[in-house]
Parts: C-alpha cells; structure tokens; sequence
C-alpha cells in the first residue's frame, strides 16, 4: 500500500483497518480524501489477503462532510460537487464490488458524507457517545454517498424519511434500534471490540461472506426468479473455493473448519 495523505491503512492477521485522518479540520472530505478512497478501495478489493475492511476514524469525527471551506455558497459549486460526489460514489461502488466483508467504526459524529460513508459497512460498532446525524438540509443539500441507497434499506420507507426531514441527531442506541448499527460498546471498550469483530469476520470463508451479503443487498433490485437464479449462480461458484473444501471436510470430521479466504 501506498502512503496517504488522508487515511493509514494497518493490517493484522487478515484484518485491513482504514482510519479515516482528513487534513481538513473535522474528518471534512475533500476531493484529494475521495480520491484517496477510491484507490483504497480499488487496492483492497485486489488483495486476497484482506479477509476483512475496517473502516474507522481518529479523533472526534468520523466525518463531518464535505469540507465547506472549498466552497462559495452559489451555483459556481455545482462542478466542485459533482467531481466529489462522484468520487465518493466511486469508492463506494468498489467497496461494494469488492465482495470483502466491511466493518465499521464509529466512535464520534458521523454526519453529512460522514453519515452516509457510515451507512456502507456490513457491520458497524458504536462508542457509547457517538451521533449519526443527516445534516444534508442543514445546508439546504439533497443525499450523496450512498445514503438514500442504504437508507430505506436499513431502516424502511418511512423512517428514511423521518430520518431525513427531521434531521436530528441519532444516538447509538436509537441507531441500533433502527438498524442503523449493530451494537453499542462503552468508549473505554470501543477499539478492542471493534477488533474482536473483526478478527472473527476475517476468521470466516471470506468469499461466501462478501457474496452472501452483495444478494442480499442487491435482492431489492430483483424480482424472486432472478434473485433465485443469482443464488444458484453463487453456491456454484463457491464450490471453487479453498474454504469450500475445507468446510466440507470438517462437516465430516472433528474439528472446527479453519478457513483461509480463498
């Protein structure tokens, strides 16, 4: 991996962690940032050995959205907006493509772009003081990054709206109930479950995780005859994997399947 201006990228034992370091102030996206993802994402959806992507931040903000300095407040922003939009989409796109299992956490505000880049992960962690929050209209802006793609998927029509034509602030345990988050952790505990998570997505067969969580979120898009014939299209593929062969070994065996993700 390359080094970056806007994110470092560790790994451990399979797990990929990209923290999220923006020089604007407040974690803000810029295009330099997007960019930036953009090549992450591309990079790690290459990498056989990253059996899982941690996407998490340092500081007080996951992030805030886009860095407002770089704008004039008029028209003049539409072409700015739309080469970061699309670069942020881009990253997304290939996070998504990817098929590697995506964790997130968020141990801070999450808000604009930040609220939206919160949405991708297949899991997310929350510290017990961390806020989701829209924020969009705010500023008098429609959606990006995904969230009015993720959104209704995670939470239903109507909240969707509700989320985003009252704007406020989210707490973690509400995001929970919602389905915006998977769990709330104390902030003391926050970096050592969120490790433990991940440690045991990347312990899983990588391919059938990423695959099986692309259907689901790709179901809506279909109706029952083509997502059935994307199902059997998959659990024939699978039968190519390393980890399919070790699974089903240990199905006729003693000990636990130790999966490799390939």
């Amino acid at each position: 991996m390359p080094a970056y201006e806007n994110l470092t990228v560790d790994r451990d034992d399979g797990v990929t962690t990209v923290t999220l370091q923006s020089t604007a102030g407040r974690n803000a996206l810029h295009l330099e940032m997007a960019n930036e993802l953009v090549a992450v994402a591309t990079a790690l959806g290459e990498d056989p050995d990253a059996r899982c992507i941690v996407l998490t931040h340092d500081g007080d903000f996951f992030g805030s959205g886009a860095d407002l300095t770089e704008f004039s407040g008029d028209e003049s922003d539409a072409p700015l907006l739309r080469r970061l939009a699309g670069r942020l989409h881009e990253a997304i796109v290939q996070f998504h493509q990817s098929e590697t299992p995506v964790v997130g956490g968020i141990d801070g505000i999450a808000a604009g772009a930040g609220f939206s880049l919160a949405l991708m992960p297949d899991l997310v962690v929350l510290g017990d003081e961390a806020t989701l929050k829209f924020a969009y209209p705010g500023i008098g802006l429609t959606g990006d990054g995904g969230a009015t793609f993720y959104l209704p998927r995670l939470v239903g029509l109507r909240t969707a709206k509700e989320i985003v034509l009252r704007d406020e602030p989210i707490d973690p345990e509400e995001a929970v109930e919602m389905g915006l988050a998977t769990e709330v952790v104390p902030t003391d505990a926050f970096d050592d479950r969120l490790a433990d998570l991940a440690s045991e997505v990347a312990s899983g067969p990588t391919t059938a995780f990423g695959t099986t969580t692309r259907l689901l979120t790709e179901s809506f898009d279909r109706d029952l005859e083509a997502q059935l014939a994307a199902e059997t299209n998959a659990i024939a593929n699978a039968t190519h994997t390393e980890d399919y062969a070790r699974g089903l070994d240990a199905f006729f065996g003693d000990d636990d399947p130790e999966f490799v993700g390939r």
